[in-house]
């Protein structure tokens, strides 16, 4: 199904990773101008996609830096939708897990998530609505699948919390907030990672680009609240 972009600016962070370059690549296909912060200028080389004309990069932006998410919001223009899949992920046992391994991983997946969910409200505030999708993960929904990654669960499930708290709070202005929570996607890292598991289970990065475009779409014009499984045959 194909949906209208054209012309409407999207924020998109973690969009130089996997699934973001397949978002992307989808939401440039629909017409849309595309905002994407990049840690490094190396992030921005190794961008296949850096040369579109829909593309508009940011190098040296730290999602978890209040003042430098403000700017990324600032220079993006009227907003139509803000989508949030830089993350970090992180395993290790609990008995191992300092205090700042889960400062960590709630600066990289909560933190993140909300200062950008706090600018695009408002921007779309002023600009009369929009969709915002952040990215939770699996065990944010199923939590004993988190037994050995603490910190990284314990911050997906705020963030799916959080995203069910704000779209209560922002429905009234025509914001709609939802969130994906994928299992293990198939990804060239994931496969590295996990030489021996069965990669057709697992979700597609198109896939998954395919259900955070619907949600941050014009079409969808009622659903919010959501935290929607993309598990695949996992």
């Amino acid at each position: 199904m194909s949906y209208d972009f054209a012309g409407r600016n999207v924020v998109v962070t973690g969009g130089t990773g996997a699934l973001g370059t397949a978002l992307v690549g989808a939401l440039l296909e629909a017409g849309a101008i595309c905002h994407i912060p990049c840690r490094t200028a190396r992030d921005v080389e190794n961008f296949a996609l850096r040369q579109h004309a829909g593309v508009r990069l940011y190098p040296g932006i730290e999602l978890s830096d209040e003042a430098l998410v403000s700017k990324l919001f600032e220079g993006a223009g009227g907003l139509w939708a803000s989508i949030h899949i830089a993350g970090g992920f992180a395993a290790r046992p609990m008995a191992d897990t300092a205090k700042s391994d889960l400062e960590q991983q709630l600066d990289t997946n909560l933190v993140s998530c909300f200062l950008c969910c706090r600018a695009a409200v408002k921007a779309m505030t002023r600009a009369g609505g929009g969709r915002i999708v952040n990215v939770a993960a699996r065990p944010a929904l199923e939590w004993r699948m988190g037994a050995g990654m603490t910190a990284y669960t314990a911050s997906k499930a705020a963030v799916a919390a959080f995203t069910a708290a704000l779209a209560e709070e922002v429905a009234g202005d025509g914001i709609l907030v939802n969130a994906v929570a994928p299992s293990i996607m198939d990804t060239a890292a994931n496969r590295k990672a996990m030489p021996k598991a069965d990669y057709d289970k697992w979700p597609k990065v198109e896939e998954v680009a395919a259900t955070i475009l619907f949600l941050a779409s014009p079409d969808n014009k009622v659903t919010r609240g959501a935290i929607v499984p993309v598990y695949g045959k996992s």
